[in-house]
C-alpha cells in the first residue's frame, strides 16, 4: 500500500487528537511563518520607503483578497472534494479532481491577471487610492498580477497536498516560500532599494519556485494522486462540485475585499491617508494571529471531510471541538498582546509619530472582541468541509457583509473616525452569537443520524 493511501486511511482510524496535532501543527507553522513574512515585508516597506508606502500597500489588500478568493474557490473546493472521495475510497475521482484543479487554476489565474491589468488605475482609485498612494499601489500590484497564475497554482496545490495526507509537505512548501521571500525582500528592498516593487517581486519569485517543487511531488506515479494524461480535461460534475464547496471561501474573500474597499474609503473620509496606513498596520496584526487559526482550520479540514464521508460523526465532532479550543486559545494570546502593547507593535511598522498613535489606538479597538472570532471561523470552515454550502456561505457573510458593512457606515455618523474602528469588534461579537445556535442545531441532526 502506498504512503499516500495509508495516510488517507489513517484519517478514519488514528486518535483524533493525534491526527489534529499531526495535520494542524504543520499548517500552523506554515501560516505563522507566512504571517511573520508579511510583518517583515510591511515593516521594511514602512521603515525604508515611508508611511505613504504603508498606506499604498493598504490599498492593495482588496486586490490580494480578490485574487485569494478565486484561488480559494478552486483550492479549498477541490481539497474538500478530494478528502471526501478518499474517505469513500473513490480514488479515480480523486485523481481527476487533481487534474481539474490544475486546469481551473490556470484558466482563472490568467483571466484575472489580464482583466485587472487592463483596468488597474480605475480599480485602485475605487479601492480608496489617492494621488499620493496610487503610485505605490500600482507599482506593487503590477508585479503581483503578472505572477498571478503562479500564485493561484501554488495555493491550489498546497491545499491538495493537505487533502492527500501530506500536511508536512504542505508546511515545507510554505516555509520555503517564506524563507525565500524574506531573503529576497532583504536583497531587493534593503540592498538594491527597489522599494515596493522589490517586495512584490520577492513574493512572486518565491511562490513560483515552491510551485515547481509541488508539481514535482505530484509527478510521483506511485502515489494515488499524481499527474498523468487524461485528468486535465474539465468535467462538468467535478467542476460543479469544486465550485459548490469553493463558493463559500470565495464569497468570504470577496466579502473581505468589499469590506476593505469600503473601510479604506471610510478611513480616507474621516481620517485621511494616515488613517488608511493605521488600518493597514492594524489589519496586518489581525491577520498575523488569524493565520494561526487558519492553520488550525486547514489541519481540521481533511480529518472532518474524511470522517464525514465515512459517516464517523463522533470523530468528526471531536475534531471540531478540539479545533475550536485551539483557535480560541491562540486568539486570546493575540488579544492580550494587542491590549497591553499596541504602541510597541505599531513601532515595528513605522517611525512616524502620528501614524504610531493612530495605529496603536486602532489595534486596541480592532482587537477588542477578537478572542471570539476563532470559534466563529472554525465552525464556518467545519460546515464548508462537510459540504454544507448554504450554511457556510451564510456564516461567512454574516460577520462582515451583513453586520460590519452597515455598522461601518452608521457608527462614524455618531463617533467619527473612532466609529469606523468600533464597527469591527461589534460585528465580531454579533457574528459569534449567530454561529453557536447554528452549530447546536446541526449537532442534533448528527446525533439523530448516528442513532439511526
Amino acid at each position: 500500500m502506498s504512503d499516500n493511501k495509508q495516510a488517507a486511511l489513517a484519517l478514519g482510524t488514528k486518535p483524533v487528537g493525534q491526527l489534529l496535532w499531526q495535520y494542524a501543527l504543520p499548517a500552523i507553522v506554515a501560516m505563522s511563518a507566512s504571517s511573520l513574512y508579511n510583518i517583515i515585508d510591511r515593516a521594511m516597506i514602512g521603515q525604508i520607503v515611508g508611511p505613504e508606502a504603508i498606506a499604498g500597500l493598504g490599498i492593495t489588500f482588496p486586490f490580494m483578497n480578490l485574487s485569494a478568493a478565486f484561488g480559494a474557490a478552486v483550492g479549498v473546493g477541490s481539497s474538500a472534494c478530494i478528502s471526501v472521495k478518499l474517505g469513500q475510497k473513490d480514488y479515480p475521482t480523486a485523481q481527476n479532481l487533481l487534474g481539474n484543479t490544475l486546469t481551473l487554476n490556470l484558466i482563472i489565474g490568467f483571466s484575472f491577471m489580464v482583466i485587472c491589468l487592463l483596468f488597474l488605475d480605475p480599480i485602485l482609485y475605487f479601492f480608496g487610492a489617492s494621488e499620493v498612494t496610487l503610485p505605490y499601489a500600482r507599482e506593487f500590484m503590477t508585479v503581483i498580477l503578472l505572477g498571478n497564475v503562479m500564485t493561484h497554482m501554488y495555493f491550489g496545490m498546497n491545499a491538495v497536498l493537505r487533502a492527500a495526507g501530506k500536511p508536512k509537505h504542505a508546511m515545507y512548501s510554505v516555509l520555503f516560500t517564506v524563507a525565500m521571500n524574506i531573503l529576497l525582500v532583504l536583497t531587493f528592498v534593503w540592498w538594491f532599494r527597489w522599494g515596493i516593487r522589490g517586495a512584490a517581486l520577492a513574493t512572486v519569485t518565491s511562490q513560483t519556485i515552491a510551485m515547481c517543487w509541488q508539481l514535482w511531488l505530484f509527478s510521483n506515479k506511485n502515489e494515488i494522486l499524481h499527474l498523468k494524461r487524461g485528468i486535465y480535461k474539465l468535467k462538468k460534475q467535478l467542476v460543479s462540485n469544486i465550485i459548490a464547496i469553493g463558493i463559500s471561501p470565495f464569497l468570504m474573500n470577496v466579502t473581505s475585499c468589499v469590506i476593505v474597499i469600503f473601510m479604506n474609503n471610510q478611513f480616507v473620509r474621516y481620517g485621511g491617508d494616515m488613517a488608511v496606513g493605521a488600518y493597514s498596520i492594524a489589519n496586518s496584526v489581525v491577520m498575523m494571529f488569524f493565520m494561526f487559526v487558519m492553520g488550525v482550520c486547514q489541519g481540521m479540514q481533511p480529518i472532518v471531510g474524511y470522517n464525514y464521508g465515512a459517516e464517523k460523526y463522533d470523530r468528526m465532532l471531536r475534531c471540531l471541538f478540539m479545533a475550536i479550543a485551539c483557535a480560541t486559545a491562540i486568539l486570546l494570546v493575540g488579544w492580550g498582546l494587542s491590549m497591553l502593547f499596541p504602541t510597541e507593535i505599531a513601532r515595528i511598522f513605522t517611525t512616524d509619530a502620528t501614524l504610531i498613535d493612530l495605529a496603536a489606538r486602532g489595534i486596541r479597538l480592532d482587537m477588542l472582541m477578537f478572542f471570539v472570532v476563532g470559534s466563529q471561523a472554525t465552525i464556518t470552515h467545519f460546515f464548508q468541509s462537510i459540504g454544507k454550502v448554504k450554511v457556510s456561505i451564510f456564516l461567512s457573510l454574516s460577520r462582515q457583509l451583513i453586520l460590519l458593512l452597515p455598522m461601518a457606515y452608521l457608527f462614524p455618523l455618531f463617533w467619527g473616525l473612532d466609529g469606523v474602528w468600533y464597527s469591527m469588534p461589534a460585528s465580531d461579537f454579533l457574528s459569534f452569537a449567530m454561529t453557536i445556535p447554528m452549530l447546536m442545531w446541526y449537532m442534533k441532526k448528527f446525533k439523530a443520524a448516528k442513532s439511526e
